[in-house]
């Protein structure tokens, strides 16, 4: 009876704790592709006082005395239950320690801070978002303080996203990028053949373009009945649950692939929470399990399918009728230009080459960060040192250099490192599924269907119900290894340059 009363007392409180969670999240919604500028101050007040009223439920007596009862009997049961009690206990762990008054002014703090990196963004002027980052980093680092961490101050921050990573991890799984791919990267540049893109700069009609996103989301198989594409300054995913996902995207008349890779990108993130096991879609459980899985879902897709021939065998012909600037361009040239491997500023239109060592200029600045050897003032400086040593070409404004990505805005430090794992899960997912689908005949028959089926039965539907570790393991046999990332490069640049 005691067992029976704990867990309905627990449920109540994580269903009540959900709705208050849904309201922040629609409100970040409206923050973040239409709400007016002057509307921005009041929204993120709201923000901050739901924020409050989330981090009481979660930390309140009498959930965690449910927890403590639930874990006393945790033998008696049901599997998915010891996982929800055990993702709830996470929770409160991470929230428990710092103090209320402050877990609500950050968030506050960065829901106003997004509309601040939108101004600042688009003046491309660093200062006037430097205090709200200021602010941003400081409570980053006094959080760490609260929770504690092992090793390097960084973990702490880096297994919120993708549990059980550590900056030792990191820095080996880096350190085999760096060493394979700059080599790779300098042959193709002496011995690769020259490849166009210009054609990508074309005039390409917003009007059509947002048409042309729509049908692509549609096409991978994202369902419009459970969900929706909007625009924003920074493209991303946003869920309540697998029966309402809303993507975004952004449109640039002279930057084709922006808004197409973009979309196939979001698209592939909301993908997997649609796929959501409708059994666990309203608990603790019924969201992605990390960001590293989620990114091998995004990149996935656009990548790995989109950037594929096979995939623009069957709709080129459509695609180039619609706009002028592919009549003279055909299918081979087309696929060969939005392949073509260049260092490049902008981290979102980077290839697949390259895109790694933009992520490693962010995680060695966020390392200096958060251990506090470097200060948000000195971050314009050091950002075009780190691109220039990395990448080799150095901004010249504020916009194409650390202003570019909404993330730090947010909050999300320990972010950036999933985007490089998620290229290595989605590599070695993709190895596995070749063994058991003929990818390319699926494409070239628009037979997407049998990927999303494939994807859906061995990662989406299990949500938050197994470790990034079990899925991995459990499609692939082994641990997450970078090999079959590097792997896939060599052979396809082999093939496009060499």
């Amino acid at each position: 009876m005691e067992m029976k009363l704990a867990m309905e007392k627990f449920e109540k409180i994580i269903e009540e704790k959900r709705m208050v969670d849904t309201a922040i999240t629609s409100l970040h919604w409206d923050l973040e592709t239409q709400a007016p500028k002057k509307g921005m101050e009041l929204l993120s007040g709201v923000v901050g006082y739901l924020s409050s009223k989330s981090y009481e439920l979660a930390t309140g007596t009498a959930l965690i005395e449910a927890v403590d009862t639930l874990n006393d009997c945790k033998n008696d049961l049901e599997p998915v239950r010891v996982k929800m009690l055990e993702e709830v206990e996470r929770e409160i762990d991470k929230i428990k320690k710092i103090p209320a008054v402050e877990y609500s002014r950050y968030n506050e703090l960065t829901a106003r801070a997004q509309s601040i990196w939108a101004e600042a963004r688009e003046k491309s002027d660093f200062k006037i978002f430097e205090e709200a980052l200021r602010e941003i980093v400081e409570f980053q680092r006094k959080f760490v303080g609260y929770r504690g961490w092992e090793g390097h101050p960084y973990n702490t921050l880096l297994d919120d996203y993708e549990p059980g990573m550590t900056v030792e991890k990191l820095d080996e799984f880096f350190g085999y990028l760096r060493g394979e791919l700059v080599p790779f990267l300098k042959r193709i540049a002496t011995e690769g053949r020259e490849l166009r893109g210009d054609f990508l700069e074309r005039s390409y009609p917003v009007t059509e373009q947002r048409e042309l996103s729509r049908e692509l989301a549609e096409y991978i198989g994202f369902d419009f009945d459970r969900g929706i594409i909007s625009e924003s300054a920074h493209p991303f995913t946003l869920n309540y649950d697998r029966n309402d996902v809303r993507l975004t995207t952004r449109y640039e008349e002279r930057c084709f692939s922006s808004s197409v890779f973009g979309t196939i990108h979001e698209g592939g993130h909301g993908l997997y929470e649609q796929g959501i096991g409708e059994e666990i879609a309203s608990t603790v459980l019924g969201t992605g399990t990390s960001m590293g899985i989620h990114e091998s879902q995004s990149r996935f897709y656009e990548n790995m399918l989109g950037r594929s021939k096979s995939f623009w065998k069957p709709l080129y012909e459509g695609v180039k009728s619609r706009f002028d600037a592919l009549k003279d361009v055909e299918l081979d040239e087309f696929y060969r230009g939005i392949n073509k491997s260049e260092a490049s500023l902008i981290r979102v239109e980077a290839d697949e080459l390259t895109y790694s060592l933009h992520i490693m200029v962010r995680y060695e600045i966020e390392k200096m960060l958060i251990e506090g050897s470097i200060e948000v003032e000195d971050l314009p400086r050091i950002w075009n040192d780190k691109m220039e040593e990395y990448l080799g070409i150095r901004p010249e404004t504020d916009g194409e250099g650390v202003l570019q990505d909404v993330h730090w805005s947010c909050g999300l430090f320990g972010y950036f490192p999933s985007y490089a794992l998620g290229n290595a899960y989605a590599a070695q997912i993709y190895n596995t599924m070749v063994k058991e689908i003929d990818i390319e005949k699926s494409l070239e028959e628009r037979n997407l269907s049998v990927i999303k089926e494939w994807l859906g039965e061995n990662i989406h539907r299990w949500g938050k119900g197994k470790k990034p570790a079990e899925i991995i393991e459990d499609i692939s046999g082994e641990e997450l290894s970078a090999r079959y990332f590097i792997e896939y490069l060599k052979e396809k640049y082999s093939r496009i340059y060499l």
